[in-house]
């Protein structure tokens, strides 16, 4: 894959790096003057200051960084992020404090990670019918039984 074209938008803003040589996520850091305290059940945006091109076919997915959020309670508000091909806005990481406490995020933080995949995207079409399965229309736990 050839290297993403990465805007940094200010002063402070950093590349995503990869934290080992296996990592799957790219680090994304934390573009601040100050640092920000997230309040317990808060959700704060907190600019990365950057924007890119994720590549044709493919979107950035923005996904937690185990250790903040494990260790510290925060993660991304919407769970996953999803940053679309056609997107050349700055990336925010909606970060919420799952925690009992405040927590602060410092100039410079790695405050999530992003993993660059294919999607597809299909045409949908209404249908009377769909194909019959073994599931069928079992849903959530139906099989576990």
């Amino acid at each position: 894959m050839k290297p993403i074209r990465v805007k940094l938008l200010r002063p402070g803003a950093k590349l995503p790096t990869y934290g080992s040589p296996g990592a799957a996520g790219a680090d994304l850091y934390a573009c601040l003057h100050e640092p920000v305290t997230i309040e317990p059940g808060q959700t704060s945006f907190i600019p990365t200051g950057i924007a890119m091109e994720v590549p044709e076919g493919c979107a950035g997915l923005v996904y937690a960084r185990s250790g903040l959020a494990c260790k510290r309670g925060l993660a991304p508000a919407n769970k996953v992020g999803v940053v679309d091909s056609d997107y050349r806005g700055e990336i925010l990481v909606a970060l919420h404090n799952h925690a009992d406490r405040p927590q602060q995020i410092v100039p410079g933080e790695r405050v999530a990670q992003m993993l660059i995949t294919p999607v597809l995207t299909p045409a949908y079409e209404a249908s009377e019918d769909l194909s019959n399965t073994a599931r069928d229309r079992g849903g959530f736990g139906s099989t576990g039984k």
